[in-house]
This record gives structure tokens, sequence and C-alpha cells, in this order.
């Protein structure tokens, strides 16, 4: 079974992540799953708005940490996983389709990455939400080096990621991250609703829209993913992390 599907609802096409017994947490398997099906929707010629979601308890609990001694085995190893995180962040954005997320449950690390990458968010308010990877040792992804301070300033930028509190729905509508919070059945409806509504309109001003924003001005998007992406790999490489995951696995945070 993929890790990702792919379903449309008339102009809408719903991508889910499908790895739910690991809280759709990210390996290799499920993000090249991940980026198949997205670009599946994107090649959908009756396909005018994407909403993505997660099937299970949570949206993305991150990086699939049992995993994390397969993507270090060696030098190719990390550079393929950072190069997979990072693409899934150069599909989203750089498409010319809209793309909403509907986000529930947990979104941890990359998971609040890909939140962030959506044009619009749809939570549930149970979602929670955070930045582990002081903690870990590791590095941010997905283009929020860019992103979080120009949606928050940088002082509140710095706050979420230096400290990596946890924030709740409410708290992520209250800075402006989220754009709606609905009950969790209502979560995928309210999406699609919204989707439908952006597909009625112009597909070729909506397109450029996005085009024009991630593209002609997104230079320093670009740059900031480009550069996040060598940083994580020397994170990776650096056998503080190694240590701070193993402690963390084993109850001893901060070790």
């Amino acid at each position: 079974m993929l890790d990702a599907h792919y379903a449309r609802d008339d102009a809408v096409g719903v991508v889910t992540l499908n790895r739910p017994e690991r809280l759709n947490a990210m390996n290799g398997s499920m993000m090249a799953d991940f980026e198949a099906t997205l670009r599946r929707a994107i090649a959908d010629p009756d396909c005018a708005v994407i909403v993505l979601t997660g099937a299970g308890r949570a949206f993305c609990a991150g990086d699939d940490l049992k995993d994390y001694e397969l993507q270090i085995a060696n030098d190719a190893a990390i550079e393929a996983h950072v190069a997979a995180i990072q693409q899934i962040t150069r599909v989203m954005m750089g498409c010319d389709k809209p793309i909403i997320g509907a986000i529930h449950g947990y979104a941890i690390g990359g998971g609040f990455e890909w939140l962030l990458n959506c044009e619009l968010v749809v939570a549930a308010d149970d979602l929670v939400a955070f930045f582990p990877e002081t903690e870990w040792g590791q590095f941010v992804t997905g283009g929020v080096t860019h992103l979080l301070p120009l949606s928050l300033g940088y002082q509140r930028a710095m706050e979420l990621l230096l400290l990596g509190e946890r924030k709740t729905a409410a708290e992520l509508l209250a800075l402006g991250l989220v754009n709606r919070v609905v009950p969790l059945a209502e979560m995928v409806p309210v999406a699609i609703s919204l989707a439908k509504r952006i597909a009625s309109r112009s597909r070729w001003s909506i397109g450029r829209l996005k085009t024009l924003l991630n593209g002609e001005l997104g230079g320093a998007l670009w740059k900031a993913v480009e550069a996040e992406q060598a940083i994580t790999v020397q994170a990776f490489r650096n056998p503080e992390t190694a240590k701070r995951i193993a402690g963390f696995a084993t109850g001893k945070r901060g070790a």
C-alpha cells in the first residue's frame, strides 16, 4: 500500500499522507510516494486546487526517528534524505496550483514545515504544531527560515524556532499561521469547500499569482531552501545530533 494516495472531488484533488501507523512520519518511501502523488495531482488537467491532509490521528509527526540509523548510514544516505525533504517543498511551492492544508493532530518538524508550504490552512481544533529541531541538534527545512520571519517578524519566528514550544490550533490562528480552526469532523469538508470556491475562479489568474510570488519574486525563498539543505546535511553528520536523538529516544532529553 502506498504511503500517499490521490482522489478527486470535481476540480479539487485530495492528496492524503497514508502512513497512519507511524503518524505519517517522514521516511524515504513515504516522501517518494508523497512527491509522486503531488505530481499526479499537479499533472491532472481536471484538478484546479489541491487539498493536502493526513490519514489517522495526525497530519505528520516529522522525521521518523525509527529510521534514523538508515538516514545517517553514510554521506549518500544523508544527502538523499535531506534532498527528498526539500524536494517536497520545491514541488509544493513551485507548482502553479494552490494547496490547502487540512491539518489535524500533530504537525511536528517537517510536518509543520509542510503546513507552512500551503497557501491556505484549515486546522482541526486538536492540532498541535512545533519545531523540535534545536532540541535534537537538527535544522529546519521547507524554506521556513524565509517563510516564518516573513509571516511573523523576526522575534516571533525566532521564538518558535529557538524554544520549540507547542502551539495549539487557536494559538496558530492568532499568529496568522492558519486560516480557519474547525472541529475535526468539519476539517476536510471546509477545506474542500474553500478549494471549490478557488477552483471556480480563473485558473490562469491564480496560477500566475502563485508563480509570480514564488517564482519571479521568490528568489529569497529558494535561496533559503538551498541553504537549509546544506546546513541540514551538516546537522545529520554532527555527532551531537545522534547523541541528542538517542537521548530523546530513551527519555533523556538534552543528553
